[in-house]
């Protein structure tokens, strides 16, 4: 998986991405159109979103940089203060200035700044290719589909074809609604924290409200994460303490809803991942492809999830998963059920 990244990270963009377009697909299919121009269509309307959505953050983003020198010099000065604070109470470094700190700090900044550039444009390189790549394996795997749901089956001995036919359904139809739960849980949540943040007062509310929706798919550290920039930010760039504090309440009441209501209802207890095999997802995902896997191996994991449950033999592992059945599995049932050899696998 590490050596074969470069193929495996857009194929597995593309998969997931076939999965929400299919609904879309098969409805254009409905019309008359033939697969060929239906898959275009669902790429077309989604390469429009993505391009709206990019022009809205990237107003955003021309706005912030507007105050981004103003905003560094505070980052810098409070950096300062901290540093001479710690210096002075335990005395790690001597005769420390506030001046030197700064000057240091703008002296490695510059140095770095030309290999960050460098860096910068490698990493747009790849990224451009791999959205390409990815794109094109969308549109091959709508197109093909059924071809491809044929080939898999086969692999399987004739009397089980029919029950793994039915698992690689289940197994699209878990990663659909959960993309598409969590797509409409990061929509929610942008305009949830975007209006809240915009009544609060903060600057650039909806950059900062759909760049924490977007960080609060990973659990706990997305949140904690996506509150933290604008709180920082409301820090340094007003004088008062009550604008980060009371931005800090706003993401805790919105976090208390978005799990204990929100997710529940919109992606379901029956697909949703527990916190435990969320966080070995990211760190496994992280170790192997990166910010990539981060974002790919939480679907993975609920659609493994989902293949666990077709097999009397990998239960366990599902219920390791999962978070509902945690709170509605019997112990004494699931020994019965996984040991006693009156039961056959399915498969």
């Amino acid at each position: 998986m590490i050596l074969a990244h470069t193929i495996l990270i857009p194929l597995t963009f593309a998969m997931l991405t076939a999965f929400i377009l299919f609904p879309v697909v098969k409805k254009l299919d409905s019309w008359g159109l033939n697969e060929i121009v239906s898959a275009g269509l669902a790429l077309l309307g989604t390469f429009t979103i993505a391009i709206g959505s990019i022009y809205l953050f990237s107003t955003q983003i021309v706005k912030l940089s507007e105050n981004l020198t103003d905003f560094k010099t505070k980052i810098l000065d409070v950096f300062a203060e901290i540093t001479l604070f710690f210096n002075k109470n335990f005395q790690f470094l001597p005769d420390l200035e506030k001046d030197g700190i700064v000057d240091g700090i703008k002296t490695w900044l510059n140095d770095s700044w030309g290999s960050l550039i460098s860096q910068t444009a490698s990493s747009t390189a790849s990224v451009l290719f791999g959205l390409v790549t990815a794109v094109i394996f969308t549109f091959l795997i709508l197109i093909y589909r059924q071809g491809i749901v044929r080939a898999l089956v086969c692999f399987y001995a004739p009397e089980h074809r029919q029950e793994a036919h039915k698992m690689f359904k289940s197994v699209q139809q878990v990663g659909q609604k959960y993309l598409a739960g969590m797509l409409i849980i990061v929509i929610v949540l942008g305009f949830v924290n975007s209006i809240g943040l915009w009544i609060i007062g903060i600057d650039n509310p909806f950059m900062f409200g759909f760049f924490a929706a977007i960080l609060a798919i990973i659990p706990y550290a997305g949140t904690f994460i996506g509150a933290a920039i604008p709180i920082l930010y409301a820090f340094v760039s007003h004088d008062s303490i009550w604008m980060p504090f009371t931005i800090l309440i706003f993401f805790w009441f919105v976090q208390l809803v978005e799990s204990n209501f929100l997710t529940p209802k919109i992606v379901g207890g029956s697909l949703k991942i527990n916190a435990l095999a969320s966080l070995a997802s990211i760190i496994i995902g992280a170790s192997i492809w990166g910010v990539s896997g981060m974002i790919l191996f939480l679907p993975l994991a609920a659609m493994l999830k989902s293949v666990c449950q077709r097999y009397i033999q990998l239960q366990p592992f599902a219920l390791l998963i999962g978070q509902k059945n945690y709170s509605n599995i019997d112990e004494k049932d699931l020994f019965i059920e996984l040991w006693n050899k009156k039961i056959k696998p399915k498969f």
